[in-house]
């Protein structure tokens, strides 16, 4: 089973950006990150596929950016112009299957998550 290891986050003020990092030890045809505010369910913020489609949710366009390093098995979320609604555990999940939508169940490995927190 794939390996993730996320890295990243912090705490930063409205407006701020951070980059997050997921590792993998693997191949993997699809990576995502999810978040998961306290009380609330986890939600898919962004996937990319080896062929390089990738798609944000609505509340993420125009702030975040996500890409790859396809030698590197490591994937990048750009964070800018972050709100304190973009805080909450950021993970990275995985599928070797096809991918393509942001739905958790779609996704075979997780990370540990990486902690964002903006305030205001």
């Amino acid at each position: 089973q794939v390996q993730l290891v996320e890295s990243g986050g912090g705490s930063v003020q409205t407006g701020g950006s951070l980059r997050l990092s997921c590792a993998s030890s693997g191949y993997t045809n699809c990576m995502a990150w999810f978040r998961q505010a306290p009380g609330k369910e986890r939600e898919g913020v962004a996937y990319i596929t080896q062929l390089g489609t990738e798609r944000r949710t609505d509340s993420v366009k125009g702030r975040f950016t996500i890409s790859q390093d396809k030698v590197e098995n490591t994937m990048y979320l750009q964070m800018n112009s972050l709100k304190p609604e973009d805080t909450g555990l950021y993970y990275c999940a995985e599928t070797g299957g096809a991918g393509g939508q942001l739905r958790a169940d779609m996704f075979d490995s997780w990370g540990q998550g990486t902690q964002v927190t903006v305030s205001s």
